[in-house]
């Protein structure tokens, strides 16, 4: 694959695309964009070609990345509509239907996905859903360029706002998480680089063995329970704190605000 690549709105998301795509030895030409030039000299120094005019990025690509943020997703698109025309056009912005993509540029073929800020360390999982237009070649790439920036899956999009909640939004909960287990670790007298580095790798390392066991995630708990033991010690301080149902509440109050910003940028 290599197609030439914009990518409109380098900011966090945007670079780590391109950085990300930098990485796996894409071989085809990248181009980003940014308002603020000299935050792009980092991606110049990467041999990526930069420019702050998104007109002529998307003009120079066969395929277009727009990460910028939900209200100005549809101001970028008007803008560069005519060079997108025919082309496949990814959005990483949260709530915004297809349907409202394909009302400014109807002849361009649209993916929706949500991918986390993982994707710095290629270790993403990011959702796509793809309009009516978009061929299996074109599903072939978009799942090449995420499958290198950690996982991907294609799903309904009636599920975005609720993986919006859950996957998107997920790093903030795990760091919450990871720190307090920090903490946790310092309250017992750990010194704090490896009280982070044991509470930062722990989760890491469960959260590969959870896919491994394919949904029986309870079974980690089994693995490491004993009679009188530590970990059951542990677990019973934890089912009495009403962790899971705080949880659970943070991605319901996550889905429902994704919902409402849809609703204030009268895109329902």
């Amino acid at each position: 694959m290599d197609d030439r690549i914009a990518v409109i709105g380098a900011g966090v998301i945007g670079g780590a695309i391109v950085k990300g795509l930098v990485k796996s030895g894409y071989k085809g030409k990248i181009i980003a964009t940014r308002r603020n030039v000299e935050k792009l000299k980092e991606l110049e120094e990467l041999g990526v070609s930069t420019t702050t005019d998104n007109k002529k990025a998307a003009a120079e690509a066969d395929i277009v990345f727009i990460c910028v943020k939900p209200n100005d997703v549809i101001k970028v698109l008007e803008e560069v509509k005519e060079s997108v025309k025919g082309k496949l056009v990814i959005s990483t912005a949260a709530t915004i239907p297809l349907r409202h993509y394909k009302k400014v540029v109807p002849e361009a073929k649209f993916v929706r996905t949500m991918p986390n800020v993982a994707i710095l360390v290629q270790e993403s999982f990011t959702a796509y859903t793809c309009d009516n237009d978009v061929t299996e070649e074109d599903k072939k790439k978009v799942k090449a360029i995420f499958s290198a920036m950690g996982v991907c899956r294609e799903v309904e999009e009636k599920y975005m706002d609720a993986v919006t909640a859950l996957s998107g939004s997920g790093p903030g909960y795990i760091s919450i998480i990871i720190e307090a287990l920090m903490y946790a670790g310092l309250k017992v007298g750990l010194p704090r680089d490896l009280a982070l580095h044991s509470a930062a790798q722990t989760v890491l390392g469960t959260g590969k063995l959870a896919l491994k066991l394919d949904g029986h995630v309870s079974a980690i708990k089994d693995m490491v329970t004993t009679p009188g033991g530590t970990t059951i010690e542990a677990i019973y301080e934890l089912e009495g704190s009403q962790i899971r149902q705080a949880l659970m509440r943070a991605v319901e109050k996550a889905t429902e605000k994704s919902q409402k910003i849809r609703e204030k940028l009268a895109l329902s």
